[in-house]
């Protein structure tokens, strides 16, 4: 039986992203190419939705965004963006979805990385998470120096480490 496990999840830290729109709001609301603009940016539960009066505020909008996010530590790996949308009022905007867990197609390419590079250790997918378990801790690191190298498109992150 295995004794020491970690997870490899993949979640967005909503109160970063949270701290992030507000920096980012209050750098919108006193740049003078923004200022009247109408421009906001709204968080809900798994979305980002960015309005602007046009598509090029809404693009300089999302530069902020992206620049707030990228100095609190999330990463942009995280986020899928939708369409630019027309909105009320000759308006845009445009909805930023968050990655909230690992998809499965995702976790299969996890799983298969780690059994293709022959280290004694087992993955396992447990809903939107993947735990690797080795009976060994240096498999374990070596297994996390793997799947760092390799790019799956999305941001990974290794918790709850544990050793019996």
């Amino acid at each position: 039986m295995p004794d020491n496990s970690f997870d490899v999840v993949s979640k967005i830290d909503l109160n970063e992203v949270a701290n992030a729109i507000q920096q980012a709001l209050k750098e919108i609301h006193t740049r003078f190419d923004l200022k009247d603009s109408k421009s906001n940016i709204e968080l809900e539960k798994d979305a980002i939705v960015m309005h602007s009066a046009d598509e090029y505020k809404l693009k300089a909008v999302n530069d902020i965004l992206q620049q707030k996010l990228v100095k609190r530590g999330v990463s942009l790996k995280g986020l899928t963006y939708g369409a630019v949308e027309a909105a009320a009022g000759g308006t845009a905007k445009r909805r930023v979805t968050m990655q909230q867990g690992i998809a499965i197609e995702k976790a299969r390419e996890i799983v298969k990385l780690v059994k293709d590079s022959k280290k004694k250790a087992q993955a396992s997918i447990q809903g939107d998470l993947v735990r690797i378990s080795s009976k060994d801790r240096d498999t374990l690191q070596e297994t996390i120096a793997l799947l760092k190298q390799h790019d799956f498109g999305i941001d990974l992150q290794f918790t709850n480490f544990r050793t019996n």
